[in-house]
């Protein structure tokens, strides 16, 4: 077993997939193709999934949808330590709410972004954790303040891990100078990829895993991108990441539901439409993320 792998002790380690909500033409949750899908990316290399991330359009679900992704996830994985569910909410109760019931369902941690309705204050951030941690799962940050407006800096992921509140963070700024300054802060505190299209970076930096959007469509080849990379095997890594990233770097983009989606339904797995807000790609986005997805399918990857 490697720092770099999944294992019961740290099940938040190796590649856990944010997974994608398939949805039925009439925008209703399709949940036996979900539980297929959890099925078919463990069987295909990936050690867990992350369900009501924001990839999984978790904004849009009702409660009650929200508790079955969950429900479904848990049992389609086989060991509910695999399941990472997102518990970002308005008010940090709501969000220690979520956490607890993911604890009951025996999820291994959980997914939690800072709040996210206003530009909070270092001293809400670390209050919004510490409730949230109380629960008792680990809790994973989740750093994203391009869209958030709040920023996990390194020396407040500090903080934080020193509280006792997080035991890592997922990392999306795309900053990779951030990955050493938080092993220097904060040695103990795991980094995982956060963005598909700075997993290489990160990896040689020391990330010890990937919340991943882009195995919803390729799980093997973005599998064997991971252990190559994390093992420092750069003669594999580095063209199978070049042949892959002009696909990857569709993660980073606001349309990264729609796109990661859309490469989904071209290989043949169920992605359906979104949920408004959100709308379906047209013209030149949708041909770009085709022409990418054809692209890695053209190369022999899956």
């Amino acid at each position: 077993m490697t720092a770099t792998t999944w294992n019961t002790t740290r099940p938040w380690r190796g590649i856990m997939v944010a997974t994608a909500l398939p949805l039925r033409d009439d925008l209703s949750v399709d949940y036996d193709a979900y539980a297929e899908h959890v099925r078919w990316l463990i069987d295909n290399g990936c050690d867990g999934v992350v369900p009501n991330g924001s990839l999984g359009e978790y904004q849009t679900l009702t409660d009650e949808e929200r508790s079955q992704v969950v429900r479904t996830a848990v049992e389609a994985a086989g060991d509910p330590a695999r399941v990472m569910p997102g518990v970002a909410a308005y008010g940090s109760a709501e969000a220690r709410r979520w956490a607890e019931r993911a604890g009951e369902a025996g999820c291994g941690s959980v997914l939690l972004l800072p709040p996210n309705t206003y530009r909070a204050d270092e001293a809400s951030v670390r209050a919004h954790y510490a409730e949230v941690a109380a629960a008792g799962v680990p809790v994973v940050a989740y750093n994203n303040p391009i869209d958030t407006k709040v920023d996990l800096t390194p020396e407040l992921l500090a903080e934080i891990h020193a509280d006792g509140d997080i035991v890592a963070v997922k990392e999306f700024t795309g900053d990779v100078r951030r990955a050493y300054q938080i092993a220097e802060l904060a040695p103990e505190l795991d980094l995982l990829i956060g963005a598909d299209d700075v997993l290489l970076e990160l990896a040689v930096a020391g990330a010890v895993g990937w919340i991943a959007g882009y195995p919803n469509a390729f799980p093997a080849a973005c599998a064997r991108l991971y252990h190559s990379a994390v093992s420092g095997d750069l003669e594999t890594a580095l063209p199978l990441y070049k042949s892959l990233h002009s696909l990857l770097r569709w993660d980073s983009k606001t349309e990264f539901v729609q796109s990661i989606k859309l490469s989904m339904d071209i290989v043949g797995r169920r992605g359906g439409p979104v949920r408004p807000p959100r709308t379906a790609l047209t013209g030149e986005m949708e041909a770009g993320v085709r022409t990418a997805t054809e692209k890695a399918v053209a190369n022999g990857h899956r």
